[in-house]
């Protein structure tokens, strides 16, 4: 039986990066409640216990006072030396307990500890079940012990005679039944200030596992550990640079294509990188403090071209798997808000941009020369016609020699083929576009002295400048000058334009400023002239004396370095 194609590529499909389990704000809210909940708990009992001790001390002192009042009071001191002391005692003591509900009874007995006084009646002319050597010595003796009534707090102390004769005793308590109505009239107290205590936790735990939840976004410890790995793993992966900023624009994170092309530290900084200290170029540095979007944009790095892009990090418009949604606005976790910048090395093609730019350039000047062969041609042609034979002979050979004299100036200094094929090429050029292009030059440039590219990359900008600027002005001539000593080449490029004003000669060689008019990006050969010239350790200046002049000396290489 054939499987369903659809089934099968259910089963191929890759499985999304989903929650499994409890959420870490999950995980974090059941152990706070827990805990929340066992402290309350324990705090309850606690408080119950220490309300309960606080109780029976009060009862115990109250009981205490009586019965040391009462043993000292005149008029049970002499009913009990009467020959019946319960007559006078058994009401007397009935109408305090009727005014004190905070004792249970009062029992009056006489030294051989028969009760003279009883909340029971029967109980009256029965022995005393309690604790009595310690009165008996003279002493005031608090005890908890069973007695007719049950269990109670009671305190016992003897009555003295004038004389000094022990005539009795008296013992005042209450039951432990009835403390423990005090303890549950204390207990509603205690249960809502505890369940007022765990509604606030539980709301505060709530709420911090709440704004846990919006800030990991959902995922449990694993699905965290899995999407970091994840993430790592696909920002060190891409050959593109990636640079994450904060909003203090700082460099906060990078990866290791980043790192390359920046030059910045293989790991970033635990308090992240400040731009000042980063050593970026001054384009690329204002490029992330001004946080403006930027999109395939021509910078230059530490010996690099590159395309960059640059866009607010917001997880707006992104949605991710959740499971709730947060009632309340202001415990929100606001979205990360930064820069993300991209670099995308464009080296190796600006590199081919300039070899095809030469090619161009030569194809420009064989076209040219082509064009004005085929004038000269119809003219020679037209003479002999004319029967001006001689006339076309002497013009043939002097332009031959004019053409010559040329090419042999250039090539007879400058060995270098790259160097003299351009400048041959571009004095066609501007020969077609009606600029004069003078060029002289002095010692000789030995072949292959400097790379192909960057030579062309050098004299090539700088001569479509110059001579952008020279044409329709009142000279029209572009000047070339070539200065090869032992050490160093000097290659200096002035035209007859209208110079370069003061405040663009400080900026003119970064990328983006330029003096020609126009909304496309510009600055770009000016600041690839400045990478090629650092890049074989030279230097660049620039001067105005009535138009442009550049200069350019670049350190000649020893022979093995070239050869």
């Amino acid at each position: 039986m054939a499987s369903n194609p659809q089934e099968g590529a259910a089963a191929n499909a890759p499985v999304p990066l989903t929650r499994d389990g409890w959420s870490f704000a999950a995980r974090i809210f059941a152990a706070q409640m827990l805990l929340v909940i066992v402290v309350v708990v324990w705090l309850g009992i606690a408080s119950y216990q220490q309300q309960a001790r606080v109780v029976l001390d009060v009862r115990q002192s109250t009981v205490a006072t009586v019965s040391t009042t009462l043993a000292n009071d005149p008029f049970v001191v002499d009913a009990l030396q009467q020959p019946d002391p319960g007559a006078g005692l058994q009401p007397y003591t009935q109408d305090i307990l009727s005014h004190a509900p905070t004792i249970d009874f009062i029992t009056i007995m006489t030294p051989d500890l028969l009760r003279v006084t009883h909340p029971n009646p029967a109980q009256l002319g029965k022995r005393y079940s309690g604790s009595t050597a310690q009165a008996l010595r003279g002493q005031v003796y608090s005890e908890q012990a069973v007695g007719t009534l049950g269990r109670s707090v009671r305190t016992i102390a003897p009555v003295y005679a004038a004389d000094g004769t022990l005539v009795g005793m008296v013992a005042t308590g209450i039951t432990l039944e009835s403390l423990q109505v005090l303890y549950r009239e204390e207990l509603p107290q205690i249960l809502l200030v505890s369940l007022f205590a765990l509604l606030l936790a539980g709301f505060t735990s709530w709420s911090f596992s709440r704004y846990i939840q919006s800030a990991t976004l959902g995922f449990g410890p694993h699905g965290l550990r899995r999407l970091y790995a994840f993430y790592f793993s696909a920002l060190h992966s891409v050959r593109e640079g990636l640079i994450l900023l904060d909003r203090k624009h700082r460099i906060v994170l990078y990866n290791s294509e980043a790192a390359r092309l920046l030059q910045l530290p293989a790991q970033t900084p635990s308090g992240g990188l400040e731009l000042a200290d980063a050593g970026l170029p001054d384009t690329l540095r204002e490029l992330m403090a001004g946080g403006r979007a930027a999109r395939d944009e021509i910078h230059l790095g530490h010996g690099s071209v590159l395309a960059v892009s640059q866009s607010n990090a917001r997880l707006t418009g992104t949605q991710l798997p959740g499971r709730y949604r947060l009632p309340l606005r202001w415990l929100r976790v606001q979205p990360p808000t930064g820069q993300v910048l991209t670099l995308r090395d464009l080296t190796e093609v600006q590199e081919l941009t300039g070899e095809v730019q030469s090619l161009k350039t030569f194809s420009t000047a064989l076209r040219a020369q082509t064009h004005e062969h085929a004038n000269r041609l119809h003219t020679i042609a037209t003479l002999i016609e004319n029967g001006s034979s001689d006339k076309a002979l002497a013009f043939a050979v002097d332009d031959r020699q004019h053409s010559q004299a040329l090419t042999d100036a250039i090539v007879r200094n400058i060995d270098d083929v790259y160097l003299s094929s351009l400048l041959v090429a571009k004095s066609a050029q501007a020969h077609e576009r009606g600029v004069t292009l003078s060029i002289s030059a002095e010692g000789v440039v030995r072949p292959d002295t400097f790379h192909a590219t960057d030579i062309v990359t050098i004299v090539g900008n700088l001569l479509d400048n110059a001579l952008d600027v020279s044409v329709g002005t009142a000279e029209s001539t572009v000047w070339v000058e070539v200065t090869a000593l032992e050490d160093e080449v000097i290659i200096a490029v002035a035209d007859s334009g209208p110079g370069i004003e003061p405040e663009f000669l400080e900026n003119l060689l970064r990328f983006g400023v330029s003096t020609k008019q126009g909304s496309a990006p510009r600055g770009l050969g000016l600041a690839l002239v400045q990478q090629a010239v650092a890049r074989l350790h030279g230097t660049m200046t620039i001067d105005n004396d009535a138009g442009a002049i550049f200069t350019v000396t670049l350190p000649v290489p020893p022979k093995e370095e070239h050869a």
